[in-house]
């Protein structure tokens, strides 16, 4: 429809909104200037905007009843198949419900989008498709993906396979237990806090939250722009190594790829040997003071010196900025994504690349209609975000950005005397999913206190992947390993020889 030009009413609104004071001939006065202006949206209305292919057919499918669904972890289902030939062959996957398939109901985990249907396919799933893939659905994920628990989500939480009593993990929360199930042989996860790395550990699977910029993010409702990944989920680190190959590089629509790093051959690198690797154990990551588990520390140490056995060294190392990652990265997402994911209606401005139109519409809508529907956790993110930006006009969201960078030197630093950094990836077991009655307080707890160590990452860019390591009380322990910028093959490796040699992690119990 063409835009309607302003009535008097509606441009002193506006000013008043931005403290200007107009008489009634100011604002006819621009009512005039601006409906010159409006003849170049006019003009926009006759063009024809570029798009992203869709190749493949499909069909939209169907929402699965609870029966074919026993840890609540799909959103959709439906069966498209890619090229009849390639790398994914034979593979099935999920993708995560916050990633566009053209044709199949896009959610992102909120009801405020139920009913969204994109019209393009994000530029992973088309790699994944022209290599071969099988996409089998969409997998849930937590509200807007603000929440590292499997409570958050309006389709209901998301059950860890492992013991169903207890939380997947977020916000990839239906991907992580579909895979762990064996319902998927892999999953695309999406990462801003831990969101990949997080129900890869509850539910111990190989997750990999690649370099900053290395996987494309076109076609995926963000977060925040600085903070975006995108990667891989499997049950071994050779599918997730896989994968990667496939979807990893730069597809010239994405501001996070200005780096333009290439995609590697990672599955060459699975060697299985790390003579010689240098390993250091985090000391910061360990003993978080009312989070950490004993078993876990416990478990991840003794993991981490296995590697000795396999000709690597293995020392501890120091990095006191690490506890100060997780305050960095939550001042960025609060204020970043306020404005780009609340206020920008799931796009923002000022970047250049592929936007989905459709969503900004959609997304416009739903926060405008039903802003009472949002989370709790977004909630709390737009009440901060918005009043951070009011009282202090950005100074603290610009002063983490900078941090940032302290925070990454600190990293690279120890990286420069060891190929990979070591700690928990999580300091605590898969919890107990809460009662639906939870207060507020319990709601927003349950939905961050297991990010300590994963967030940093995410701030920095560094590659940081899930290695299953143990199991206590029949639940998974997760072994974050940390690698080099750009250095994602080292990080497969350690990890795919740790596998082989050293650990393979439990399936749970069938269903």
């Amino acid at each position: 429809m063409p835009v309607q030009p302003p009535t008097l009413e509606e441009i002193v609104d506006i000013a008043e909104g931005y403290g200007l004071s107009l008489t009634e001939a100011d604002a006819e006065s621009f009512q005039g200037l601006m409906n010159g202006v409006l003849k170049s949206y006019a003009r926009l209305d006759a063009l024809t905007e570029p798009t992203l292919p869709v190749t493949y057919p499909r069909t939209p499918g169907f929402r699965p009843q609870p029966e074919e669904n026993p840890y609540n972890a799909w959103y959709w289902k439906t069966e498209i198949s890619g090229a009849p030939s390639g790398p994914l062959a034979g593979k099935t996957l999920a993708i995560k419900d916050n990633v566009c398939v053209a044709g199949v109901p896009m959610m992102n985990g909120s009801s405020v989008l139920e009913g969204y249907t994109p019209e393009i396919d994000a530029t992973l799933v088309t790699r994944i498709l022209d290599a071969g893939g099988t996409i089998c659905g969409k997998a849930v994920c937590e509200h807007f993906c603000n929440s590292g628990g499997s409570h958050t989500s309006d389709t209901g939480p998301v059950r860890n396979p492992h013991d169903q009593r207890r939380m997947s993990g977020g916000s990839s929360s239906g991907s992580a237990a579909l895979v762990a199930a064996g319902l998927v042989d892999m999953a695309i996860g999406g990462d801003q806090g831990g969101s990949i790395r997080m129900p890869s550990c509850w539910c111990g699977i190989y997750g990999i939250k690649p370099t900053y910029g290395l996987v494309p993010y076109t076609g995926i409702a963000p977060i925040e722009l600085t903070i975006d990944h995108a990667g891989p989920m499997a049950r071994s680190a050779a599918d997730a190594a896989l994968l990667l190959e496939v979807i990893a590089g730069p597809d010239g629509l994405d501001p996070r790829q200005q780096a333009g790093l290439p995609g590697q051959a990672y599955t060459q690198a699975l060697s299985g040997k790390v003579d010689g690797l240098r390993l250091g154990i985090v000391r910061e990551g360990f003993g978080w003071e009312g989070d950490s588990e004993p078993d876990v520390d416990e478990s991840v140490e003794q993991s981490a010196h296995a590697f000795e056995k396999l000709g690597a060294q293995v020392k501890s190392v120091s990095i006191p900025w690490h506890r100060d990652g997780v305050h960095i990265l939550v001042a960025i997402a609060q204020e970043g994504a306020t404005l780009l994911m609340v206020e920008g209606n799931g796009m923002g401005t000022n970047w250049k690349g592929h936007y989905t139109t459709s969503l900004l519409d959609v997304m416009g809508r739903g926060l405008q209609t039903r802003p009472n529907d949002l989370s709790e956790t977004v909630k709390l993110m737009m009440l901060t975000g918005r009043y951070m930006q009011e009282r202090y006009h950005g100074r603290y969201y610009a002063k983490a950005q900078n941090l940032s960078r302290a925070l990454c030197a600190a990293y690279d630093a120890a990286l420069a005397e060891c190929d990979l950094l070591v700690m928990p990836t999580l300091p605590m077991k898969a919890t107990e999913i809460p009662p639906a009655d939870m207060s507020r307080e319990v709601y927003v707890r349950k939905a961050f206190e297991m990010m300590n160590n994963t967030c940093p990452f995410d701030a920095t860019g560094h590659p940081a992947m899930n290695v299953p390591c143990g199991m206590s009380n029949g639940l998974p322990i997760g072994m974050m390993l940390v690698g080099r910028k750009g250095d994602d093959a080292t990080v497969l490796r350690a990890a795919d020889a740790f596998q082989r040699e050293i650990f393979d992690a439990p399936r749970p119990p069938a269903v």
